[in-house]
């Protein structure tokens, strides 16, 4: 049977209690603030993040995991004779996908398997929990990626933007559209396609993006017993009445603040659901 190692990176949002049921290692993306550089889920909060840019502090940067902190964790592993099954962020959002092939050429193995999630966050996040399980019920590591593979393009998810500020001073939005979706209350509505973020609609206020997230949960089909993840960049009356109606609906959910780095790009109060259809 197949010693394999599950390795990823920091924006997945996997919670500990998951980390550790399936012996997961989690790799950070780092943010920057002027001249300090922190790793990913350690030292800074989003709330201290986000706190110092209304106070006119230097606007966070992000920055992927490099080479040699891959080629590092991968020999740990690869000398303890694991097989690698390493699954990132998509390659079109982040270049830590980039770095995680510089690494495994270095070390010149074929028990190295890198795999593109096309997508993040949520995405990450149950495609690993399946992947985990398939590991504990005695999977091959073909079996195992497969899982990752097909679990992650069976997610569907949209996500809504409470502010445009962070999407346009990260640049992944005009100058000119931000100042219009801000002027006019737009709050726009994201999915992922084929890697990418594309806004599949916009609505004018929180109570149209609200029903718009709502719609989307009563209309997506779930795969029997998996949980819909709902993120967040620090809650809000749109986050606790997404987390309402689960309850009511009697839908099993897992809640998860995202990191810093997704928090950079997102800005406060960013919703997000992710649900694995069948």
């Amino acid at each position: 049977m197949d010693k394999i190692k599950l390795i990823t990176d920091s924006t997945c949002d996997l919670t500990q209690e998951l980390i550790e049921k399936y012996d997961i290692h989690v790799l950070p993306l780092s943010v920057h603030i002027g001249d300090k550089s922190y790793k990913d889920g350690e030292s800074i909060t989003l709330t201290e993040m986000y706190e110092g840019v209304e106070k006119g502090s230097a606007f966070p940067t992000t920055s992927q995991v490099n080479p040699q902190e891959f080629h590092d964790v991968y020999k740990k592993y690869l000398d303890e004779g694991y097989k690698i099954v390493s699954f990132h962020i998509s390659a079109l959002l982040s270049g830590t996908i980039q770095s995680a092939e510089i690494a495994k050429d270095m070390l010149e193995t074929e028990d190295i398997t890198i795999v593109d999630s096309k997508g993040v966050s949520g995405v990450l996040f149950l495609a690993l929990v399946e992947a985990g399980e398939k590991i504990k019920a005695g999977g091959t590591l073909d079996e195992v990626v497969a899982t990752l593979q097909e679990t992650a393009e069976k997610v569907k998810l949209l996500v809504t933007f409470d502010t445009m500020e962070y999407l346009v001073k990260g640049g992944r939005v005009p100058k000119s559209v931000g100042a219009i979706g801000g002027f006019l209350g737009i709050k726009p509505l994201i999915s992922i396609k084929e890697g990418k973020l594309e806004m599949v609609d916009k609505a004018r206020g929180s109570k149209k993006a609200l029903k718009s997230l709502l719609a989307f949960i009563d209309s997506t089909p779930r795969k029997k017993d998996s949980k819909v993840v709902v993120i967040n960049s620090l809650d809000s009356e749109v986050n606790r009445a997404v987390i309402s109606h689960l309850e009511k609906s009697g839908i099993g959910y897992h809640e998860i603040e995202v990191g810093c780095v997704l928090g950079v790009h997102a800005g406060p109060k960013l919703v997000g659901i992710f649900v694995l259809t069948d």
